[in-house]
């Protein structure tokens, strides 16, 4: 069976923003304008195609990022819609691992926004070139220029204009395409499906000629040839400029910008057209790197079908109509529904059920998936986000994808004994399709705990057992996590574990030093035991009674991070000493020589922006302060004041509701994980006793 489209004619993309900046009416335009919709779905209504989940309509957020096919000028675009608030990041983060391009949405009244920047920094970490596009023209304070400058100043980025708005806010009807020095105009009476060509109104051709200069001149720096044409003066056709600026976006060295409103269908076309002029097809992506796991040896697969197939599962979803869907990126070779593969890193074999193309949440069955492609996959039982996918005659283990730790927990229960059953399997398969949401249970009191990344996280965690699973639930108070650490360093603490139970006995002794680590270190385990003290075959035990005491904290049953231990001697019974015996002397004397090393609390620090009208900036500022808030800087524009800082995650519960009164509902707020730091001697004290 050979290709319906060839692979220079595909496009891997996502659209990817801050929180309401535009990114899922930017998609239903595009699947509207790609043939894929009759009619164009909204937000403010519930009706869109990507955010199908009853929580996202109700809401009008992204929770879950979205495949969806649809063709554009016989090229075939995979489009991923993704979550733009910061709880869901790691719905960000494992859709960029598997995309060649990304479309950046930016509010153009607000320019770049923290989130924005926290979706830069990791499609800059995954090398992912992107376009940009500046959306909500219309609104009142729309400024192309603002956001061009703040993308240059905020992002370190190097964009360029490729368009001129025509009328500013509510006046906009319309761009000047730079490239090709005409004006486009679309017809709203037709939803934007078609727009017009015309002469550039003759009071822009000035400011038109002076920006084309400037693009020019951005694109040949990024071509040797290019520039010694320029600076000779010469004219440089559309094909080289465009040619030039494809190589410079693929590189990472230039992002072009345009300008439009979703909402008022203006500006999508000349945007997907830049998708298939200037993001590369998987064909101009470096070849996948992985690691053979029987010789351990690196291997690269390049996007070809006669080469071994290699895939990596980058989403689990449990879809109330099939089960379990896990979607799939290939990267080389084919693979075909039915077929066996193998998990290299779960070291089991599994079985392709069926393969199916993704249209949000409708789809269609297909007979098999080649390289460059990205398909829904059922009958996978072992494979897991970030799990490598390949044939067992050729494994390869691609590099796995690192999630953000949870900072915010609660516990959770039942509230009828026909709801316990329920809930174990629900929080599991919740667990499955989430890396950034745990379940555990609480060893002192028995209480089921699940985390996450944010209130909002954990609230759409239950709402979609009520609503998916039918578990009715008692949930208590948010409560922060937060880690454990020791300050000063302790040598030589033996702990002697003896228990005489007729019959053997139990004897193990262990002798530790502990010290703080580096931080992100982890837990760090290191054996210095010569000439027998301990046999070897005890040593796993005593690691992992270390690790085990470690995960479940020492002062309030948090983890304890960034801590290095040794063993130094001990000793052993011939007959009486066992592996658990080695387990339970570790884990003892772990936490006799933790509480020995000044232990302290480790508190989740978050980023935060505050914008609000300036008036209400004093007022604000107050309350920040009262929340042991620290200022990093104040930003004016127009007038509306932006705030930001780094504030304790304890301090913030309530807070929204607080910034809503004292600024008459006129300010809003985003914050993110940044680091953990000590905690104040108080909160540490009220723990310890």
């Amino acid at each position: 069976m050979t290709r319906e489209v060839p692979l220079d004619r595909f496009r891997n993309i996502g659209i990817i923003a801050h929180i309401d900046a535009g990114k899922t009416t930017t998609t239903e335009r595009v699947l509207f304008y790609t043939g894929k919709t009759y009619r164009i779905g909204s937000v403010d209504d519930g009706t869109t195609v990507t955010d199908w989940m009853a929580q996202e309509r109700e809401r009008g957020i992204t929770i879950v990022s979205a495949a969806v096919s649809c063709e554009w000028k016989d090229y075939k675009i995979n489009l991923i819609d993704t979550p733009g608030h910061i709880d869901f990041t790691a719905e960000v983060q494992r859709s960029l691992r598997v995309l060649d391009g990304g479309v950046v949405v930016f509010d153009a009244t607000q320019g770049v926004e923290p989130q924005s920047e926290t979706v830069w920094r990791q499609a800059d970490r995954y090398n992912v070139p992107r376009i940009c596009f500046a959306n909500k023209m219309d609104r009142v304070g729309a400024s192309y220029e603002f956001t061009i400058s703040s993308i240059e100043e905020r992002l370190g980025a190097n964009p360029v204009a490729m368009q001129l708005p025509i009328g500013r806010e509510a006046a906009f009807t319309g761009v000047v395409d730079l490239l090709t020095r005409t004006a486009l105009y679309w017809d709203v009476d037709q939803e934007g499906t078609e727009y017009r060509t015309a002469d550039v109104p003759s009071e822009l051709v000035d400011e038109m000629e002076f920006m084309r200069v400037h693009m020019v001149e951005k694109i040949a720096e990024q071509d040797d040839h290019l520039l010694e044409l320029f600076l000779e003066g010469e004219e440089l056709s559309i094909e080289q400029l465009k040619a030039g600026l494809r190589r410079g976006v693929i590189a990472g060295a230039i992002t072009p910008v345009f300008c439009g409103t979703a909402l008022r269908n203006k500006g999508i076309q000349p945007v997907l057209d830049a998708v298939i002029d200037y993001l590369p097809s998987p064909l101009e992506v470096p070849a996948v790197r992985g690691e053979n796991p029987k010789t351990g040896a690196e291997e690269t697969r390049g996007p070809n079908d006669d080469e071994p197939a290699s895939g990596l599962v980058f989403k689990i979803v449990t879809d109330p109509y099939v089960g379990r869907l896990a979607y799939m990126r290939v990267y080389s070779g084919v693979f075909k529904a039915g077929e066996n593969v193998y998990n290299p890193a779960k070291d089991k074999k599994e079985r392709l059920g069926r393969l199916i193309r993704m249209y949000a949440d409708r789809r269609e069955d297909i007979e098999e998936v080649r390289a460059g492609d990205i398909a829904g996959v059922l009958g996978l039982k072992f494979s897991f986000t970030g799990d490598s996918i390949c044939p067992p005659s050729h494994p390869l283990l691609l590099e796995n994808i690192s999630f953000p730790e949870p900072v915010i927990m609660v516990a959770i229960e039942p509230k009828t004994l026909a709801d316990q059953d329920k809930m174990s399997i629900a929080l599991q398969k919740l667990s499955e399709e989430d890396p950034t949401f745990r379940v555990y249970t609480d060893e002192q009191t028995g209480q089921t705990i699940i985390s996450g990344m944010g209130e909002l996280h954990l609230d759409v965690i239950v709402d979609r057992m009520l609503r998916e699973f039918n578990v009715h639930a008692n949930v208590g108070r948010p409560r922060v996590s937060y880690r454990e650490a020791i300050t000063s360093a302790v040598r030589n603490v033996a702990y002697r574990y003896v228990k005489q139970t007729g019959g053997h006995g139990q004897y193990a002794h262990v002798i530790f030093d502990m010290e703080p680590g580096e931080p992100g270190s982890g837990i760090q385990f290191v054996d210095t035991i010569r000439g027998g003290d301990i046999p070897k075959e005890y040593i796993p035990s005593i690691k992992a009674g270390v690790i085990s005491a470690a995960e479940s904290g020492v002062l309030g049953g948090y983890p304890v991070v960034d801590i290095k231990v040794t063993l130094t001697g001990g000793s052993f019974h011939e007959v009486d000493s066992s592996d658990m015996a080695f387990r339970a002397a570790a884990t003892f004397g772990f936490r006799q020589a933790f509480q020995q090393g000044n232990p302290t609390l480790l508190e989740p620090i978050m980023k935060m922006d505050v914008v609000m009208p300036e008036e209400y900036t004093g007022d604000v500022l107050g309350q920040l302060g009262m929340r042991r808030a620290e200022v990093t800087g104040l930003n004016l524009r127009g007038n509306s004041q932006t705030v930001h800082c780094l504030v304790p995650l304890s301090e913030m519960f309530g807070y929204a509701t607080e910034l809503r009164s004292v600024t008459q509902g006129r300010g809003a707020f985003t914050m993110e994980f940044d680091h953990y730091a000590p905690a104040p001697q108080e909160q540490i004290k009220k723990f310890i006793n």
